[in-house]
């Protein structure tokens, strides 16, 4: 199944097993006899013969298999790496909030900037990049902080409230999606892509009327429409958490290389920055 998520969409580069190819078989305790056919018998084939005590020893002492001998992807996997992205995200936050005053954004600008370059370089890269993925936190991070430091010094408490209000809206979301009260279907899929196209595309003509000096834009930052435009983004941001919960079932279920666990963690990142952007935008009308 070929994901419509851009962040997780390159399956060809997980290595999971193609059509026609067949899965790793693991060795039982016998030696296997020369020749071909089935090696337990049948079709006058040979009978497999009991390993001898020397190698039954040397078997019993080594490392049991497990998950972390297998080199697969695993939902503790995702947890880790998401975890790991978070924290430097936070750490880029602090020192975007420390030293990047909020009436100068030439810097913070920079970070944004640099961080949908590396954002890019991500999606269309083949083999996904943990030191990009911590690269994109950071720089995201140092933004994101300039921004809630901004919005904080207008109005008080409401990166607090942003940052709460992330965390429902993911705690939420992860027990509908696991309760099956939300279900990510194909028709679902497109659905929500349409409207994202169409969303992003009223914020990209918004972002070019405000650099042609045109004052606040089209007008989708304040009143009423521009209540209605955060709360459609943040049931945007909503959908692509609920897809990212559910590439990583697939990508689990598919055995895909354990590094691939990063590439979902860039996926939950990107979903919890949006949400919580949109969170304080929304914030910032009501108070308003």
């Amino acid at each position: 199944m070929r994901s419509s998520n851009p962040v997780l969409s390159r399956r060809g580069a997980f290595g999971a097993p193609q059509a026609g190819q067949q899965a790793p078989q693991y060795g039982a305790p016998y030696a296997q006899p020369s020749g071909t056919g089935n090696p337990f018998g049948g079709n006058g084939a040979q009978h497999a013969q009991p390993a001898s005590a020397d190698q039954l020893n040397q078997m019993y002492h080594q490392q049991s298999a497990g998950p972390l001998q297998t080199g697969r992807m695993t939902m503790d996997d995702v947890v880790a790496k998401t975890t790991i992205s978070l924290l430097v995200l936070l750490v880029g936050a602090a020192l975007g909030w420390a030293f990047i005053p909020f009436e100068n954004f030439a810097w913070a600008g920079a970070a944004a900037l640099l961080a949908f370059g590396v954002y890019l370089v991500l999606i269309f890269k083949r083999a996904v990049s943990p030191a990009l993925v911590l690269a994109y936190a950071a720089l995201e991070g140092v933004f994101i902080g300039a921004v809630s430091h901004a919005f904080e010094s207008m109005y008080s408490g409401i990166v607090v409230q942003a940052v709460l209000g992330t965390g429902g809206v993911f705690l939420g979301m992860l027990w509908a999606y696991k309760s099956g009260r939300v279900r990510v279907t194909a028709r679902a899929t497109r659905i929500w892509f349409a409207i994202a196209i169409g969303f992003l595309t009223v914020a990209l003509v918004d972002a070019v009327v405000v650099l042609a000096g045109g004052g606040d834009g089209i007008g989708i930052n304040e009143g009423p429409i521009g209540i209605v435009f955060a709360l459609v983004g943040l049931g945007l941001g909503a959908f692509f958490l609920a897809l990212d919960f559910h590439e990583a079932e697939q990508l689990v279920a598919a055995g895909v290389p354990e590094r691939e666990s990063w590439r979902c963690a860039f996926g939950l990142v990107l979903a919890l920055v949006w949400i919580y952007t949109y969170l304080l935008r929304l914030l910032a009308i009501l108070r308003d």
